[in-house]
C-alpha cells in the first residue's frame, strides 16, 4: 500500500460514515490509524488484528498520546467504527472483524484505567510544573489574586513562548536538583552550632566589641581593631606553604555585621538582634542565628574588578567546593578538590600568571579546609574530606535557598510509587536502598505492588526498570496482585520473572522473544539517564558472555520494541569486544531499515 494509507483510510471512512448518515471523529480516527502506521509499521488497516488492538490501546496510544479520562468512550468508538468499516467494505472477513470488535470490548476497561492513571499523573507534574514556574516568577502561591493573574498573563502567551519556558524551567529543574543526603537531628545540628568555631569567634569578637565607635565604612578603628585580635587570639597569620593571610578579623567582623550579631550603624558598634539566638539555649532559635552567619562567610563576593589575592579568590569560590564535598558519596581528598577548584577558577577568570596562582590557590584551599574543620563543618575521613552532620545542614539550607531541589532520605516513606519512581532517579545505590525499604515498610505489600504495577503499564523503560526493581523487593503476599497483572504486555515478562522467583506456581521462565524485550526495555531505561557508555557497561555486567553474546545481538533487531535501535546503537559504539560492536551497528541498521519498510508498507 502505497505512503498516504492513513489518508487515503480517513477519506474512505469519512465518505462511508456520511453515506451511512453517522458523525465520526475524524481527528481520533487520524490518530489511531497514525499510530498504527508510525508506532507498529502496520501496511494498511486489513493488517490490523486482535493482538495490535491491545498493544495500539495499552502500550502505543499511552505512550504517544496526551488524553482525559473524558476521552476514553471517543477513542474506543473511533476504533470500533474503524472495525465497522473493515467489515462492511470487506477489507476484512466477518470473522476477522468480529475477532477485533470483540478484543476492543475486552481491552476498553484496561485501557480506560490506563488512560486514567496517566491522565491523573500528568495533571500532578502539570500542576507541580506551573508552581515551579510561578515561583520562579516571584509569585506567591497562597496569593490567589497574583496566581490568577499569572495564569491569564501565561496562557494568553503564544504556545511556542509557553512551551520555550516550560522547557526551561525543566532543563534548569534538571541541574538544580542534588543527590539525596542524611539528616541529623535538630538537637544534633544545634549542638553542633553551639560547639563550632565559628559561633565561639564571632560570640567572643560581638561580646568584646559591646558598644563602641567605629571607622570609616563601619568598621572598628586600627588600635580597636589590634585590641580585637589580642583578645581574640588571632594576631598571628595564617600561613600555609608561600601563602600568608591574616584577614581572619575583617572576615568575621563583616560576617557578623551582615548576618545581624553586630549593629554597626550609625557609626558605632552594638549588640545586634540575632546576638541572643546565636547563644540562646533554644536549638531553634540558634540554627535560625547561625545559619545566616555560614551565609555570610563562605558567601563573601569579593569583587572581581578589585583585584583579588589567591585567598580571596578561593574564598569566592568556597560555596563549590562545598557543594562538590555534598555531592560526593566517598570522602574527597585534597588533590581531588583542588583540581576541581583550579579547573573551576581558569575557566572563570582570567589568571596572568596561571602558574604561579594555581601553586597560591592550593595553599588558599589548604586555610579553607583547616577553618571549615574547625568550624565543624567538614572532618576528615578515610584519607579525604567529608561534610559533617552540621554541614550537610548547613549545605542543604543554602542550596534550598538558592532554588536547589535537595532531597533527604526518608522522605519517600509515605510517596506515592510514581513520586517514589521518579524520585529514585537522583539517589545513589546505598541511598536508594535505604528509601526504597522505608516505602515499603510503610506500605502494605498488595498496595505497593498495585502502585507499581501502574507505574509500569504507564510509564517510560526507566521508570519501568525501577518500579520492577522495587517490586522485586515486596514480599510473597503480592503474589495475587502480580498474577492479575499478566495480561498487560509492558508488565507481562516483569511480572513472570517476579512470580517465577516467588515460587509462585503462575511463575515461568521468559520465552527468548521476551527476554531479548526485556533487555531491551533495560538499557533502554539506562539510556534516559545515563550516557551510552554507562548504559552499555552497566547492561554488559549481567549479558551473556562471547558467542552467545554474539548470538543475542544479531536477534535483538527483530524485537518489537521502540528503543532497541538506540540500544543497538550505543552497544554498536561502546561494546568492548570489537566483532559484537560490528554486528550491533548492522543490527541497529537493520532494525531501522525493517521499520522504515514496515513504514511504506513493503
Amino acid at each position: 500500500m502505497a505512503d498516504n494509507w492513513v489518508e487515503t483510510t480517513a477519506g474512505d471512512l469519512r465518505r462511508w460514515s456520511d453515506e451511512r448518515g453517522e458523525a465520526l471523529d475524524e481527528q481520533g480516527v487520524r490518530i489511531l490509524l497514525d499510530l498504527a502506521r508510525e508506532e507498529m509499521g502496520l501496511a494498511g488497516p486489513e493488517a490490523l488484528e486482535p493482538r495490535h488492538v491491545r498493544e495500539l490501546l495499552l502500550e502505543v496510544f499511552p505512550e504517544s498520546v496526551v488524553a482525559a479520562r473524558d476521552d476514553v468512550p471517543t477513542i474506543l468508538d473511533a476504533l470500533r467504527r474503524i472495525v465497522a468499516y473493515l467489515r462492511d467494505t470487506g477489507a476484512v472477513p466477518a470473522a476477522a472483524a468480529d475477532g477485533l470488535e470483540a478484543e476492543i470490548e475486552r481491552t476498553g476497561p484496561g485501557f480506560a484505567e490506563v488512560v486514567a492513571a496517566v491522565d491523573s499523573e500528568e495533571r500532578q507534574a502539570a500542576a507541580e510544573v506551573v508552581a515551579g514556574l510561578m515561583q520562579a516568577d516571584g509569585i506567591d502561591l497562597d496569593d490567589q489574586d497574583a496566581v490568577d493573574a499569572w495564569m491569564r498573563d501565561f496562557e494568553a502567551q503564544p504556545e511556542e513562548e509557553r512551551f520555550a519556558r516550560t522547557e526551561e524551567y525543566l532543563r534548569q529543574a534538571g541541574e538544580l536538583t542534588v543527590p539525596p543526603v542524611r539528616l541529623a537531628s535538630q538537637a544534633e545540628v544545634a549542638d553542633a552550632a553551639r560547639r563550632s568555631g565559628l559561633t565561639e569567634a564571632v560570640l567572643a569578637l560581638a561580646r568584646w566589641t559591646g558598644e563602641r565607635p567605629l571607622g570609616e565604612h563601619g568598621a572598628l578603628t586600627g588600635a580597636d581593631a589590634e585590641a580585637a585580635r589580642q583578645a581574640l587570639g588571632i594576631d598571628t597569620p595564617r600561613r600555609h606553604g608561600q601563602l600568608e593571610d591574616d584577614g581572619a578579623l575583617d572576615r568575621l567582623w563583616w560576617a557578623a555585621v551582615e548576618a545581624k550579631v553586630i549593629d554597626a550603624g550609625d557609626g558605632r558598634a552594638a549588640p545586634g538582634p540575632a546576638l541572643a539566638g546565636l547563644g540562646s539555649g533554644d536549638d531553634a532559635a540558634l540554627l535560625t542565628a547561625w545559619l545566616p552567619l555560614f551565609d555570610s562567610v563562605v558567601v563573601p563576593g569579593h569583587d572581581y574588578a578589585d583585584g583579588l589575592d589567591a585567598v580571596e579568590l578561593v574564598q569566592n569560590e568556597l560555596t563549590g567546593v562545598l557543594i562538590h564535598l555534598y555531592e560526593q558519596e566517598e570522602p574527597a581528598g585534597f588533590e581531588a578538590l583542588a583540581d576541581a577548584l583550579l579547573g573551576h577558577i581558569e575557566e572563570a577568570y582570567d589568571l596572568t600568571d596561571a602558574d604561579t596562582m594555581y601553586a597560591l590557590v592550593a595553599d588558599a584551599l589548604a586555610l579553607e579546609l583547616a577553618v571549615l574543620g574547625d568550624w565543624g563543618v567538614i572532618e576528615e575521613s578515610g584519607g579525604g574530606r567529608v561534610l559533617t552532620p552540621l554541614g550537610v545542614w548547613a549545605v542543604r539550607e543554602l542550596l534550598l535557598a538558592d532554588g536547589f531541589t535537595a532531597p533527604v532520605i526518608g522522605e519517600l516513606a509515605g510517596a506515592r510509587a510514581s513520586e517514589l519512581i521518579a524520585g529514585l532517579t537522583w539517589y545513589r545505590p546505598e541511598a536508594a536502598d535505604e528509601e526504597i525499604d522505608g516505602w515499603l515498610a510503610s506500605h502494605d505489600p498488595k498496595d505497593a505492588a498495585a502502585d507499581l504495577l501502574d507505574v509500569m503499564r504507564t510509564g517510560g523503560p526507566g521508570a519501568r526498570n525501577l518500579a520492577a526493581a522495587v517490586l522485586h523487593r515486596v514480599g510473597p503476599e503480592a503474589a495475587g496482585v502480580v498474577r492479575a497483572a499478566q495480561e498487560h504486555p509492558l508488565v507481562a515478562p516483569y511480572a513472570a520473572m517476579w512470580l517465577n522467583a516467588a515460587g509462585d506456581p503462575a511463575g515461568r521462565e521468559l520465552a527468548r522473544e521476551e527476554y531479548l524485550w526485556v533487555f531491551v526495555d533495560t538499557v533502554a531505561g539506562m539510556l534516559e539517564t545515563a550516557e551510552p557508555q554507562e548504559a552499555v557497561e552497566a547492561a554488559l555486567i549481567d549479558a551473556p558472555p562471547g558467542a552467545e553474546m554474539m548470538t543475542m545481538v544479531d536477534e535483538l533487531w527483530r524485537t518489537h520494541h521502540p528503543g532497541v535501535a538506540d540500544v543497538l546503537e550505543a552497544l554498536g559504539a561502546h561494546h568492548p569486544d570489537k566483532a559484537t560492536a560490528k554486528a550491533a551497528r548492522t543490527a541497529a541498521y537493520k532494525a531501522r531499515s525493517a521499520r522504515q519498510s514496515a513504514h511504506r508498507g513493503v
